[in-house]
C-alpha cells in the first residue's frame, strides 16, 4: 500500500488529495474485505431474492429467483408492500409407476375365506391392488466363457477352437460391462475409487484402488478416438462456448499437487432451435495460459462465447486472420454487480441488477424460439434497457473515485461492452455463458470427492471420460447403458474406427430409438 510522505506537505490542497487517494485505498480495501468475509461466511447465492428481496421478480431464465422468504414472527407486513405470488405446489411421485419397469406380483390371500354367517364358500368379487418402487442392489457375478477343444482321432496336430472374443483389458477378469460401471460411477456419479473398492469389499471382493485405475484408464484408451471426434465435432461448429477449471494433480518431489486446468468446450443450439447437438468436451492441460488455448482452437473459426479472462483476448490478437470473434457473458459483469451490493449495499449496483433482470426476463420469454425472432425481440425490447445501461454507467463513472469496487465493476462492464450486447444482433447467441459453465459443476463435484488427479495422463484419461459421459447426459442418456454398448462395440471391432461418428451420442441414441421403434412394429 502506497504510504503518505514524510514529513507531509504543508500545503492545504496537497494535503486535501492526499486525504481523498487514502479515503479512496480505504474504501477499496475494506470492500474487499467485505469481499472475501462474505465468500467465506455468507450466502453463495446470487439470486436477486437474497440480494435485494424488492428486486426477486426481476431475474428470470437461469438466474430464476423465490420469492424471500417472510420472517418468522407476528407482524403485518402487508400494507405498503406488493403482495407475494402464490407458492406452487411441491413436485411429489405419486402415481403409476412407469410402465416398462418389470412387475413381480404378490397375491395376499386372507386366512379364511368361509363365510362368518352361513360358513358357505365366498366368491371374488374383486381386489385392492398397490405398487411400491424395490431396487435389487448391484448383482456382481462371474461369467465363465468354455472353448472347447476339438481333435480327429485319426489325425494328429490338428486342434481346433474358436478364438476368444477381444476385453476391455487383455487377460483381465473384468467385463466391459464392469469398467463401464466403475467408470460411470467416477465421472457421472463422482464416487472417487477408494469408495467403490470399499463397496466391492462389502459384496467379499477384494479390488485393489491400483488395479480400478488400471481398468479407467484401458477404458481412457479405446475411447480416446472417439472423443477425438467429438471434439472435433465441437470445433467445426459456428458457435462455441469456452471456460476453464483448475484440476490439482499429484507432482511427485514437490511434496504438494500442482493446479493444472481443465478446459472445456461446448455447443448447444436448443435455445433457438439450432442444428447442433449440445455437447461438451474437455481437455486437460498443464497451464492456463494463452498457449494452451490457441493449441485447443487452433483451427476454430466462429463465435466464441467466454468470460473476460485476458487469454482469450490474446488467442484473438495473436491469430493471423480474424477468424475468432470474441463474445462475452453478460452473467459475469451481473456477478460483480451483485458482489459490490453484497458490500456496499450500493443504489447504483441494485438499479444495475435490476436493469439487468429486465433483460433476463425478455429472454427467458423468447428461449426456445427461432433465431430471427429472438434478435427482433431482442431489437425491439433488450436493446433500449441496454441503452439505458451503458448511459447510467458512464455518468456514474465520472462522478465516483476509480479505485473504488463500484468503479472496477463499471470498468469491467464498459471494456467487454461490445461482445455484451452481442446478443442484440444475432439471435443465434446467448446472453451469458451459463451452458458451458454447468457443465464445470460435474467436474467440481468430482474433483471435491477424489481432490486431484494422479498423473497427467490421468487428467487426460478424466477429459476423455467425462467428455462422453456428460455429453450422453445433456442427451438425455442413461451414462451407464450408453458407455457400456460404446465401449463393447469399439473393443469387439462392431463399429471400426473411420465409422465412429455413429457413436456419438446423438447418433447413438437416434439407432437407438430407431431400433426400438422396429421392435414395436415387429412385435
Amino acid at each position: 500500500m502506497v504510504q503518505p510522505p514524510n514529513p507531509l506537505p504543508t500545503d492545504p490542497a496537497e494535503l486535501v488529495r492526499i486525504i481523498r487517494d487514502l479515503q479512496a485505498r480505504n474504501a477499496a480495501l475494506q470492500a474487499r474485505v467485505e469481499t472475501l468475509t462474505a465468500l467465506i461466511f455468507g450466502a453463495k447465492s446470487e439470486k436477486a431474492s437474497v440480494i435485494d428481496p424488492e428486486q426477486g421478480l426481476l431475474d428470470l431464465g437461469d438466474l430464476t429467483v423465490e420469492p424471500a422468504p417472510v420472517a418468522n414472527d407476528n407482524a403485518d407486513r402487508t400494507a405498503g408492500k406488493a403482495k407475494q405470488q402464490p407458492r406452487s405446489p411441491a413436485t411429489r411421485n405419486v402415481g403409476a409407476l412407469p410402465r416398462h419397469l418389470p412387475r413381480v406380483e404378490t397375491t395376499i390371500e386372507p386366512d379364511n375365506t368361509a363365510c362368518p354367517c352361513c360358513a358357505g364358500a365366498m366368491h371374488r368379487i374383486g381386489e385392492d391392488v398397490a405398487e411400491a418402487l424395490d431396487v435389487i442392489p448391484a448383482i456382481v457375478r462371474v461369467l465363465r466363457t468354455v472353448r472347447p477343444k476339438y481333435a480327429c482321432r485319426c489325425c494328429t496336430g490338428t486342434v481346433v477352437q474358436a478364438t476368444a472374443k477381444p476385453r476391455v483389458v487383455d487377460g483381465g477378469m473384468a467385463t466391459t460391462a464392469l469398467v463401464a460401471h466403475v467408470v460411470v460411477a467416477k465421472f457421472a456419479w463422482h464416487l472417487p475409487l477408494y469408495r467403490q473398492a470399499q463397496m466391492f469389499a462389502g459384496q467379499g471382493i477384494v479390488l485393489d484402488r491400483s488395479t480400478l485405475v488400471f481398468w479407467v484408464r484401458r477404458a481412457a484408451w479405446w475411447l480416446r478416438p472417439l472423443y477425438d471426434r467429438l471434439l472435433l465435432y465441437i470445433r467445426s461448429q459456428q458457435r462455441v462456448y469456452c471456460d476453464e477449471t483448475p484440476l490439482p494433480r499429484l507432482d511427485p518431489g514437490r511434496g504438494r499437487t500442482k493446479v493444472c486446468q481443465l478446459w472445456a468446450q461446448a455447443v448447444d443450439d436448443r435455445p433457438w432451435q439450432g442444428p447442433a447437438m449440445p455437447a461438451v468436451g474437455y481437455v486437460y492441460a498443464e497451464g492456463r495460459d494463452t498457449a494452451a488455448v490457441q493449441e485447443q482452437l487452433a483451427g476454430f473459426d466462429g463465435i466464441l462465447q467466454v468470460d473476460g479472462y485476458a487469454a482469450y483476448k490474446a488467442l484473438v490478437r495473436r491469430r493471423k486472420r480474424a477468424g475468432i470473434r470474441l463474445v462475452f457473458c453478460l452473467a459475469h459483469a451481473r456477478r460483480k454487480f451483485v458482489a459490490v451490493f453484497k458490500t456496499t449495499k450500493s443504489d447504483v449496483a441494485r438499479d444495475v441488477i435490476a436493469r439487468i433482470g429486465a433483460v433476463y426476463a425478455i429472454e427467458e420469454r423468447i428461449r426456445g424460439t427461432a433465431a430471427d425472432t429472438r434478435r427482433l425481440v431482442r431489437q425491439a425490447e433488450a436493446r433500449p434497457i441496454m441503452a439505458a445501461l451503458k448511459a447510467r454507467l458512464m455518468e456514474v463513472r465520472s462522478e465516483i473515485s476509480g479505485q473504488s469496487s463500484l468503479a472496477k465493476a463499471i470498468a469491467y462492464t464498459l471494456g467487454h461492452w461490445d461482445g455484451l450486447i452481442a446478443f442484440l444482433d444475432d439471435g443465434r447467441i446467448d446472453v451469458d455463458t451459463n451452458a458451458v459453465e454447468r457443465t464445470m459443476r460435474p467436474i467440481g463435484l468430482s474433483r471435491k470427492n477424489a481432490l486431484f488427479a494422479g498423473s497427467a495422463a490421468g487428467g487426460r484419461d478424466w477429459a476423455i471420460l467425462a467428455s462422453l459421459i456428460n455429453s450422453a447426459k445433456l442427451m438425455g442418456l442413461d451414462p451407464f447403458t450408453y458407455l457400456a454398448d460404446a465401449l463393447e462395440r469399439i473393443v469387439s471391432g462392431a463399429v471400426k474406427v473411420n465409422d465412429l461418428d455413429r457413436l456419438l451420442p446423438w447418433a447413438w441414441k437416434a439407432e437407438r430409438e430407431t431400433a426400438l421403434a422396429v421392435e414395436v412394429r415387429a412385435a
